[in-house]
């Protein structure tokens, strides 16, 4: 053995080893080796910001592997992924293997492929350390404000709690939002709705109340308003007086990035941002492909630049070509630009082969490396198709002094539509094609009536609408959203109510907490300013040091005034109390958290002792036993439905209990959730079910 390769995987090492052949060895550091021990702060600020590393416990054997392997070869390449954390996983090996940091012995691949692989063995580099010292600095920075943050919120409000740069601002973001939701007063508002029916169709079309003949918008805020309007257009006769047509242009959106590939996953096909991203590791590092073998089939994923290869658009307009024909390919190929801080090092999101169609792969991929692959694949696709063509039209119909609209249109070449189209967080109502329409055209009246309407209060966050704010303002980084909302929501301060965010009472009171105490680190523009400077140290015009002394310095004397302010402080929940009283001692019960989670206790320990288990009640009847069925969660908090009665009763389902009992033999029934949502019957020899459409 002469030549080893270090990369972080042992699905990658795989598909890099079918390439490279018996000339080398590619073994898997299995991601991080090296870094700050968890059991304690391990940064001496007092000398510039020291870290104190350590190899990672249960990481010391394979350490020791690599040192072997390493001692044994002529040549060591470090090849773990090209961002800015497998660039201080690299440093670290080196660290550990006592190979030199000035060697060209760092090479990176965009996409692991035969191509990508050779284009990154025959471009070796030194170690970028402008690359390391931003990692560092920023490992430091989230770790100074955690450990010395979190123990603060522990204390004050309650056990367990945790802090951090960017969730804290992630959950401010959230409450603030249902806050707005309070605060927010429907106003009543009316629409005057109306359908036309030109002279000799058959077909009716919708159109609205605009306001007078003169052009002027009119506001309609109440019944007596509508009602007046109504009854002056009793016996009008309705006239087209204006007919104007155009063409619209709609643009294909740009290839992905690691943020709009976890919010559109989030839209089209319910991905959390960890699922999204577990999924696109697995299809970059490789998967094994019917006849091909191992196949990198995506390109890297954590990425904010827009920059696609020459190759790779010379292959996706060829693709087109076959496919679809000239006209679905642009006469020139498309450019995107990328944002101003965006990290050009890598290409967007793309399929390493573009030719290689989903359906091709299907039988090889798991169901959501399926589902990713053709998500990532069609949006590449499209990205390099003509433009859908649209006939527009829009009409101003008079009736007396009053002005109605109608717009409407057709599409009359369906350019990249054919294959894709993005999603949207709020759907749109799309008009549909008007008839033909002409000036002075009289028209019939089928049907007009006023419709009552609210303003709506602003929609709470979803995963993907969050993901865009943290983006758009500058919070954090893509590869961060996923593990921030896992932790956000991990924590308990948000909870998810269907695909919507919600915070908790821990979360408004530990947010109101922070905006009083340390407003700097739930400040939007602040925390943006942050990410900048890292920013500026990843580059090399900042040194890492004075930039962790800049927010350091002042972080450090506001949570020792915080401290003193708040001195034999604290803050009690209300989520906290329950209405079980103690048969020991008398007081009202509460709910604590523990190391293996909530549990309800008495106020008065230490003096009294006495715990519960805390049990969450569904209200149903369990359909085995007729026992209480309770919510329980797995160890990954998958929620899961049990009887009480457990051990003696062993009735246990995915499915939730629901209130209603079944018609044929009185039992509880069970709903399944889904594209075909249905309620059944488990009890044998019944068999009732009935779908969601049949019961409405």
């Amino acid at each position: 053995m002469s030549k080893l390769v270090i990369v972080e995987s042992p699905a990658k090492a795989k598909t890099i080893k079918k390439y490279l052949g018996s000339d080398y060895e590619v073994v898997a550091s299995m991601g991080h080796v090296r870094d700050l021990p968890e059991n304690r702060l391990s940064v001496d600020v007092k000398k510039d910001f020291k870290p104190k590393y350590e190899v990672i416990k249960g990481k010391e054997k394979l350490v020791d592997e690599l040192k072997e392997a390493a001692g044994h070869s002529d040549m060591v390449y470090l090849a773990t992924d090209p961002d800015r954390e497998g660039e201080a996983i690299s440093w670290h090996l080196a660290y550990l293997l006592g190979l030199d940091t000035e060697d060209q012995n760092r090479v990176t691949f965009n996409e692991i492929t035969k191509t990508g692989i050779s284009v990154g063995m025959e471009h070796p580099r030194s170690i970028d350390l402008d690359l390391v010292n931003a990692q560092q600095a920023r490992r430091i920075l989230d770790r100074l404000v955690g450990y010395k943050l979190s123990p603060f919120l522990s204390q004050k409000i309650r056990r367990g709690l945790s802090a951090g740069r960017v969730q804290s601002v992630a959950v401010r973001l959230i409450v603030d939002r249902e806050a707005e939701i309070r605060a927010f007063v429907p106003e009543e508002y009316w629409t005057i709705d109306a359908k036309f029916i030109p002279k000799g169709a058959r077909k009716a079309f919708p159109s609205t109340f605009y306001g007078d003949i003169e052009g002027n918008k009119i506001k309609i805020t109440n019944k007596e308003q509508a009602d007046q309007i109504l009854a002056d257009l009793e016996d009008a006769e309705y006239q087209v007086v204006k007919v104007k047509k155009g063409t619209r242009r709609k643009s294909p959106a740009p290839p992905f990035i690691t943020s709009t590939l976890q919010q559109e996953a989030s839209r089209k096909l319910g991905f959390q941002a960890r699922r999204t991203m577990k999924a696109a590791q697995e299809l970059y590092e490789g998967v094994e492909i019917k006849d091909m073998g191992a196949v990198g089939l995506i390109t890297y994923m954590r990425t904010d630049s827009l920059r696609i290869s020459e190759d790779a658009i010379k292959e996706v307009s060829e693709y087109i070509v076959n496919r679809w024909g000239k006209r679905y390919l642009p006469d020139n190929p498309r450019v995107f630009k990328s944002k101003a801080n965006a990290q050009d090092g890598h290409e967007a999101i793309r399929p390493s082969m573009p030719s290689l169609s989903p359906d091709q792969v299907k039988d090889s991929l798991t169901g959501d490396q399926y589902k990713l692959y053709k998500l990532i694949w069609e949006r590449f696709v499209a990205c390099q198709m003509s433009n859908c063509l649209q006939s527009t039209t829009q009409a101003d119909i008079q009736a007396k002094n009053y002005l109605f609209k109608a717009s409407g249109y057709t599409v009359t070449f369906d350019g990249f539509t054919v294959l894709y189209e993005e999603g949207k967080d709020d759907e749109e109502a799309v008009g549909g094609a008007l008839p033909v329409l002409e000036k002075d055209m009289m028209l019939k009246c089928k049907e007009i009536a006023g419709n009552q309407h609210f303003t709506q209060p602003p929609p709470r966050f979803t995963e993907a609408s969050l993901i865009k704010t943290l983006e758009e303002n500058g919070i954090g980084r893509p590869s961060t959203y996923a593990a921030t909302i896992s932790t956000i929501t991990g924590r308990e301060y948000v909870v998810r109510e269907g695909k919507t965010l919600k915070p908790t009472e821990l979360g408004e009171v530990s947010t109101k907490l922070m905006k009083e105490r340390f407003p700097k680190i739930v400040n939007v523009k602040f925390t943006a300013q942050v990410e900048n400077d890292l920013d500026s140290v990843q580059s090399g015009k900042t040194n890492w040091v004075q930039t962790l002394h800049v927010f350091y310095d002042d972080f450090a004397e506001t949570l020792k005034k915080a401290k003193e302010a708040m001195e034999g402080v604290k803050i009690q929940l209300e989520e906290d109390k329950t209405d079980i009283v103690c048969e020991l001692c008398g007081r009202q019960m509460v709910i604590k958290m523990g190391r293996y989670g909530k549990f309800i206790a008495c106020p008065g320990y230490p003096e009294c002792k006495n715990i519960k288990k805390l049990v969450h009640e569904t209200g149903a009847e369990c359909p085995k036993c007729g026992g209480k069925v309770v919510l329980k969660k797995t160890k990954k908090g998958r929620v899961f439905y049990g009887c009480s009665e457990y051990p003696n009763c062993d009735f246990v389902s995915w499915d939730e209990p629901i209130q209603e009992k079944c018609p044929r033999c009185g039992k509880t029934l069970l709903k399944k959730k889904g594209k075909n949502p249905k309620v059944y019957c488990i009890t044998e020899d019944c068999g009732y079910e009935k779908t969601e459409t049949e019961e409405e």
